[in-house]
């Protein structure tokens, strides 16, 4: 499923929305190459987030809830990780 997170746009799998404490959240898995790795890290790092789910008609200003990954080598040409994100709303 296509997220939007400022003007990148990221494949999402396990895609979960949700609402607590009247603020959405979504909650969901991607890949991050050896090559896509900075890119997706600095856009990470700001922490400020324009989010948009057009597939479920879903937009709002996020920060992250809780942030994983399957592996921190992808200094190395070639390596995939998987990224948890988990996003709520301001």
């Amino acid at each position: 499923m296509e997220i939007q997170i400022n003007e990148e746009v990221l494949d999402g799998r396990n895609v979960e929305v949700s609402e607590v404490n009247h603020k959405k959240q979504v909650a969901f898995s991607f890949d991050v190459t050896s090559e896509t790795y900075h890119d997706v890290t600095s856009l990470l790092y700001k922490n400020d987030f324009d989010v948009s789910i057009p597939e479920k008609s879903l937009s709002f200003s996020a920060t992250i809830l809780e942030y994983a990954t399957s592996t921190t080598n992808l200094y190395e040409k070639g390596n995939t990780s998987e990224f948890y994100l988990k996003l709520r709303e301001k």
